[in-house]
């Protein structure tokens, strides 16, 4: 085990940076194509499952409001045109097919309040993928176990409850309370969420606790884990959950997506 000092002299993981714009225009443009496009990453891994689960962006021009995915499209052919512009009284403001003005009630009760108590959080994810959901019936969070878990040391939280389908501001607000100054969230028997400054970071997050759930899942069927201690896991974090890294190591799952839709999701 390397001391303290000799972590000190290591030198740091550089990343490339996210995009700057000319203006907010520009970047409204760019950030709902990347939206569009992490729906099909979601499709890519098995994370959809019908019509749960919902994927969120806030505004960068009119912060007050984000866009949502609207009920019953699939992620996997989801586009820029079919994404919903929703404020936080539940008004649909913008976007859309004609023929599309809904959205999932579930993602307003639930994405409204984490953007409204965090003002930092711009993008925020959540499915009903199938280890997320699994592991979320042990009632506990996720235990430090691998190199990949150390990310989410300190930057995941359980919500101990399950109030049945989220409809309601009420535990909305129980959920957003729970997820704290957290990345990621586990909510009892239901799945897991995730959000970010950016939809690539919360989509990263997403995808790094759902391998930790089936990670931590396979590791108890054959034994005891061992944990990695509070001082490694707070070190190797520093480089691999950080907003920029994390931004960074979901780009692979959206290029693949890009090149294999061809640029459909743009439409």
């Amino acid at each position: 085990m390397a001391s303290q000092a000799q972590k000190a002299s290591v030198p740091q993981m550089k990343f490339v940076a996210p995009p700057s714009y000319a203006n907010a225009e520009e970047e409204r443009a760019h950030k709902l194509q990347r939206l569009a496009l992490a729906f099909r990453v979601f499709a890519k891994l098995g994370f959809d499952e019908g019509v749960a689960g919902h994927l969120t962006l806030r505004d960068p021009i009119d912060t007050d409001c984000f866009w949502v995915n609207p009920f019953g499209v699939p992620f996997a052919h989801m586009t820029v045109s079919d994404l919903l512009k929703v404020d936080h009284q539940g008004n649909i403001v913008g976007g859309g097919r004609p023929d599309l003005q809904l959205y999932n009630r579930a993602a307003f009760a639930i994405h409204s309040r984490i953007h409204m108590a965090r003002p930092d959080v711009h993008a925020a994810c959540h499915s009903h993928s199938i280890h997320g959901k699994a592991f979320s019936t042990l009632g506990r969070n996720i235990s430090i176990i691998t190199q990949d878990t150390c990310a989410l040391y300190k930057n995941c939280n359980l919500y101990p409850n399950f109030g049945g389908i989220v409809l309601d501001d009420e535990e909305g607000d129980n959920i957003a309370r729970h997820l704290g100054d957290g990345k990621a969230l586990i909510l009892q028997n239901h799945g897991i969420l995730t959000c970010g400054e950016t939809i690539e970071e919360a989509t990263g997050w997403f995808i790094g606790l759902e391998r930790a759930c089936q990670a931590e899942l396979l590791a108890r069927a054959a034994g005891e884990p061992i944990l990695i201690s509070d001082e490694e896991a707070e070190f190797t974090k520093k480089t691999t959950g950080t907003a920029q890294g994390v931004w960074f190591w979901a780009q692979p799952y959206f290029t693949v997506m890009d090149r294999e839709s061809k640029g459909e999701y743009k439409e």
